[in-house]
């Protein structure tokens, strides 16, 4: 197995493929060991795009529905990794197949898909946007008994947890209110994750190496990622309390009303707005009453984030607006 490393990267215009990108890009026990990056991104003009490509990224447009354009281009840069993102948009799941297509014609070796903590609860006629990743994975999983394809020699998937980050769309009520509204129910639990952690054991999978494509503790692995700490809403809010100095209220929303906060605040593709309301009806379910961070700690040697930290990460986007009084003549 050769020593090189040519990683391509989809989908580096949005949060997750970027951080990934960066951390390959920026730390040195990541960065040794890679021998080139190229980020597939939809829109190669956007801030990201232009970062990544000033860290030393080959930034590659990427134009769904020309398959063979793709392949072309991941032949040229010799690509033997790729970091198969789903992107924030309505046909994710086509953009996908189409990717993996591309891959297999390409000739690479090892793939590593960012999957969904939970789409193996999720029910399809009730969670079809969650439900959409059980298909994602089965496609690129499909390739390890094929003989004919190389990319199914070296395979990893990362079913990843609720991104904290997204507590984050809720920042206006946060700070006019001093509330955190979700509707996930009273009782219930989940784990929220640090979109940070992903990326760190994304860069990990992606930059190790052995005979056999990726290393072997890492290959063929399925692994699960959520924060480390089950969290009810009221929790949630205490360790929001608890980081920002200041009292934060937990309150238990109906549907209705988080589509419409969604709707207003929420700058993200609509088929995420549905990924999110799905989760949380798999939060009301019980179906999210576990976590997961075994995979983490033994990938990274490290402990994932507390709700305590990311809340002080993101303290001045969250801490309530103190009203000025203003005294009358």
């Amino acid at each position: 197995m050769s020593d090189t490393r040519n990683i391509c990267i989809t989908a580096v215009d949005g949060q997750t493929g970027f951080l990934i990108a960066e951390l390959l890009l920026k730390e040195e026990r990541f960065k040794k060991q890679i021998t080139s990056l190229t980020g597939l991104s939809l829109d190669p003009t956007s801030a990201k795009a232009k970062e990544l490509e000033s860290l030393g990224a080959v930034i590659v447009p990427h134009s769904p529905g020309r398959e063979r354009q793709m392949v072309n281009a991941l032949k040229k840069i010799g690509c033997d990794t790729i970091c198969l993102i789903p992107p924030a948009k309505e046909d994710k799941f086509d953009i996908c197949v189409e990717l993996t297509n591309a891959a297999k014609k390409a000739g690479v070796q090892n793939v590593l898909l960012i999957s969904a903590a939970g789409c193996d609860y999720a029910e399809r006629d009730k969670q079809p946007r969650l439900r959409e990743f059980i298909d994602l994975e089965s496609l690129v999983l499909a390739e390890k008994g094929n003989p004919e394809t190389a990319l199914g020699h070296s395979p990893c998937v990362i079913r990843a947890g609720f991104y904290a980050e997204n507590l984050l769309l809720y920042a206006q009520q946060a700070q006019s209110e001093g509330t955190l509204p979700l509707p996930i129910g009273e009782n219930h639990k989940f784990a929220p994750v640090a979109l940070g952690d992903i990326a760190q054991v994304a860069a990990h999978v992606l930059s190790g190496k052995g005979p056999h494509g990726f290393d072997d503790k890492h290959r063929g692995q399925m692994m699960v990622v959520t924060g480390p700490m089950l969290c009810a809403g009221k929790e949630l809010a205490e360790s929001a309390s608890k980081a920002l100095g200041q009292t934060m209220e937990f309150e238990n929303i109906s549907e209705r009303e988080a589509k419409r906060i969604l709707k207003n605040q929420a700058t993200i593709d609509d088929s995420e707005k549905e990924y999110l309301l799905e989760y949380y009806s798999l939060v009301r379910e019980g179906k999210t009453n576990y976590i997961a961070t075994t995979a983490f700690h033994d990938v990274t040697g490290e402990h994932p984030t507390e709700p305590d930290e990311f809340f002080r990460l993101y303290a001045g986007e969250l801490r309530p607006k103190k009203k000025i009084k203003h005294n009358s003549a």
